[in-house]
């Protein structure tokens, strides 16, 4: 573990840490509460999808575990990778105990704002300083997100090149294809233009708080800035290893489908699977009050297959298991996870009192 800083405050204004308030146990309790809350209105389908399992191929299905959890490890070397930035340590094990906790934190408490804020004060309590905890909770979403629209739009173009749509159908993902690339447009405009950029996002922030009657400040200014440092230093310190990290993750998810539906008896194809894959993903984590995208995901990527001629059954019963494997057992794998982390936290902060540090 790197040391500790020993002066200053943890960023409130970006990352909000998770302190417990009214006793040391309240914490737990409310994330316990949520999560039984969330969680058992699924276990009548995790139920079903087992037996379906039990039907299957099951050394294939093993290999979509094993790809599942190669994702997973290649998250948490991501995580490695931009604690690293910072000159910062953090071990594959870690980071990858951390990915899994704070995805199911992300999952009851603010989406990816509660999987940063969890990422970021996990990091802090193992001894990242604050640059590199910034780093680890920032860097891994624009660098999934980054590869996802790329992924996104080779699927829609392989969708409007190789299959027979509707007018409706090519209408809607000319229009999904159009704002993929405006806003990579956007995206490279405005780190060639972060002043305009950062004015222009000023303006519409100070609109917006007079518009709900409140005192504005500048935390959307100071947080894209922020973003503009963290580029910064990528381009000094290497971009590399964190997109290698995140192109392994995703690429690993992406194989747990395709192994699932061989696993189902269905072969697909690569550009079929593609396809299917980044927009519903890409939908899932843009759908902010949705959390885990749940609904969004399955109904999205069960519409695309079904365009390109998958039959329904399979469908329904690939992209159920593997959100089961991907998304809702490894949800549930994390809450205890969270609690071991969050005790290893109060941990930590209570020795660092005792050595009267700050």
């Amino acid at each position: 573990m790197a040391s500790k800083e020993k002066n200053g405050s943890p960023m409130q204004d970006l990352f909000p840490p998770l302190t417990l308030q009214a006793g040391h146990y309240l914490l737990e309790l409310l994330l316990l509460g949520l999560a039984v809350h969330l969680i058992l209105p699924q276990l009548t389908a995790l139920e079903n999808s087992l037996k379906v399992i039990s039907s299957m191929n099951r050394w294939i299905f093993m290999l979509a575990v094993v790809a599942q959890i190669a994702s997973y490890l290649e998250y948490g070397y991501l995580l490695r990778a931009c604690v690293a930035i910072a000159r910062q340590e953090l071990s594959i094990l870690w980071g990858t105990l951390i990915a899994l906790a704070a995805s199911s934190i992300g999952l009851i408490a603010g989406g990816t704002l509660g999987n940063s804020a969890a990422t970021y004060h996990w990091t802090r309590a193992l001894g990242v300083n604050r640059h590199g905890a910034v780093q680890a909770g920032t860097l891994p979403t624009a660098f999934n997100n980054a590869i996802l629209l790329f992924v996104a739009f080779l699927g829609v173009a392989y969708l409007l090149i190789m299959h027979e749509l509707s007018k409706a159908q090519i209408i809607a993902f000319t229009l999904i294809l159009i704002f993929i690339g405006a806003f990579i447009i956007i995206v490279l405009w405005g780190n060639a233009h972060r002043v305009q950029l950062i004015s222009v996002v000023s303006k519409v922030s100070i609109s917006w708080d007079n518009l709900k009657r409140k005192t504005h400040t500048s935390t959307s200014s100071e947080t894209l800035q922020r973003l503009f440092d963290s580029l910064d230093r990528l381009k000094e310190d290497g971009w590399k290893q964190p997109a290698l990290g995140s192109a392994l993750s995703i690429g690993f998810d992406i194989m747990t489908l395709y192994l699932i539906f061989l696993a189902a008896g269905y072969k697909v194809s690569i550009g079929i699977l593609l396809a299917g894959y980044g927009l519903p993903i890409l939908f899932g984590k843009m759908a902010f009050l949705i959390p885990g995208g749940v609904g969004i995901v399955e109904g999205s990527m069960a519409a695309l297959y079904n365009v390109m001629g998958v039959p329904i059954p399979i469908t329904v019963v690939v992209i159920l298991i593997y959100r089961i494997v991907s998304f809702w057992i490894p949800s549930i794998l994390g809450f205890p996870v969270a609690f071991y982390l969050q005790r290893l936290a109060l941990k930590m902060k209570q020795n660092d009192e005792l050595n009267g540090k700050d």
